[in-house]
């Protein structure tokens, strides 16, 4: 027996899970700073260039900063609450992580498990996350708040069945329900082809579900002061902007295992490893992020309902109809 199989089980999933951690959070971080980069670059500004070289030590900046800010808690808000709300968004977010599949080796998946029904449990738990939207908005006690929280349910649920409808065509063509599975589907043909408008969907969705710009009716500081985080401070306010961002990275990653092929290489060029594929398709779609939220001014929230109910919903079932249709006659 070799030293590695003598290890326990469990001690394995806590090492992975603590690299994993840390790589997250690294991103995340890295991500908001290039953030910050691109659209100062799209706006002709220099952007964060003073703590560090080139700006690099900005996000350690600002997390030191949130850590010594004052902790406030309202005398309305709900206590228990109050303080549980950004650690139940904080966690949901997180949880994603746990199953998807970065690369592919001789030694197998790299992700810490591999679960069947992977695309199933990533929509169970992060559908979830809208509870701690929703609680913090209801626990703080104020009105600017509470309406937050309204708007960021309504959304996110209205959002969220057009972009389940648009994933069920991949699965119908994949055949599986397994996030490996899929990327291994598509090793002759990636799925955004014939399902580009399932993809066009899950892209739009995917921007309303992580409240994101052009789709931010839920922070809309020139009707509700500051969203459902209104009267959060320091520490639990930057905990809401970490899991906002760490949506972001989680509905790139499964875009990119649905549609774009997962870590399968582009044009043949296989020398590159799979993991470096994966990462080069999710920063584009954090790109795409960012390009948004330089580009579109944010909806008026009628008609961000009426285009979730009554555009992306119809579509979304009409497309998974064909799709349907299309596998039967052919049977493939």
């Amino acid at each position: 027996m070799s030293v590695v199989d003598s290890v326990p089980l469990w001690l394995v999933i806590v090492i992975k899970s603590a690299i994993l951690l840390f790589i997250v959070m690294t991103t995340f971080a890295y991500s908001m700073l290039a953030e910050r980069k691109v659209l100062a670059w799209m706006q002709l500004r220099p952007g964060p260039n003073r703590v560090g070289p080139w700006g690099m030590l900005q996000p350690a900046a600002d997390a030191a900063k949130m850590l010594f800010k004052e902790d406030l808690t309202p005398k309305t808000a709900d206590p228990l609450v109050y303080r549980l709300a950004p650690f139940i968004a904080l966690v949901t977010a997180f949880g994603a992580y746990a199953i998807i599949p970065f690369s592919e080796s001789a030694a197998g998946v790299w992700s810490i498990g591999d679960v069947n029904a992977g695309i199933l449990f990533v929509f169970a738990l992060t559908s979830l996350g809208v509870y701690g939207v929703s609680l913090a908005g209801w626990a703080s006690g104020s009105k600017f708040p509470l309406l937050g929280g309204i708007r960021s349910t309504a959304q996110m649920i209205s959002y969220e069945l057009s972009m389940t409808l648009s994933v069920v065509g991949v699965l119908i063509l994949a055949g599986t329900t397994s996030l490996a599975g899929i990327v291994h589907a598509q090793d002759r043909l990636w799925f955004v082809f014939p399902q580009i408008v399932g993809f066009a969907i899950y892209l739009t969705t995917a921007v309303a579900e992580t409240n994101r710009a052009p789709f931010d009716l839920v922070e809309a500081e020139t009707e509700l002061v500051g969203g459902f985080h209104t009267e959060y401070s320091g520490l639990r306010f930057g905990l809401f902007f970490i899991a906002e961002y760490l949506n972001m990275i989680t509905v790139s990653c499964i875009a990119t295992l649905l549609f774009l092929g997962g870590w399968n290489a582009v044009f043949g060029l296989t020398f590159i490893p799979g993991i470096v594929w994966f990462l080069i398709k999710v920063g584009l779609f954090l790109f795409i992020y960012i390009w948004l939220r330089a580009t579109l001014p944010r909806f008026r929230y009628d008609r961000l309902m009426a285009f979730g109910w009554k555009v992306l919903l119809p579509i979304a079932t009409l497309n998974l109809m064909v799709t349907a249709a299309l596998v039967a006659v052919t049977g493939s």
